[in-house]
C-alpha cells in the first residue's frame, strides 16, 4: 500500500466520521448514514490494499 493510498483512505475515514457526527448533531439522518457509508468504504480500501501487501 502506497503512502498516498494510506493517506486518502485515513481522510475518507475521517471526512466519514465528521458526517456522521455532524448528521448525529443536526439530526440529519441521511447525512449520518452517508458517512457511515464513507467510513466502510475506506475499511474496505484498507482491507483491499492489506491483501495486495500481504501478497508481495
Amino acid at each position: 500500500m502506497g503512502l498516498d493510498d494510506k493517506i486518502k483512505n485515513a481522510a475518507e475515514d475521517v471526512s466519514g466520521k465528521a458526517k456522521e457526527a455532524t448528521g448525529k448533531a443536526t439530526n440529519d439522518e441521511e447525512l449520518e448514514a452517508e458517512g457511515k457509508g464513507d467510513q466502510a468504504k475506506a475499511d474496505m480500501k484498507k482491507a483491499g490494499e492489506n491483501v495486495k501487501d500481504a501478497f508481495k
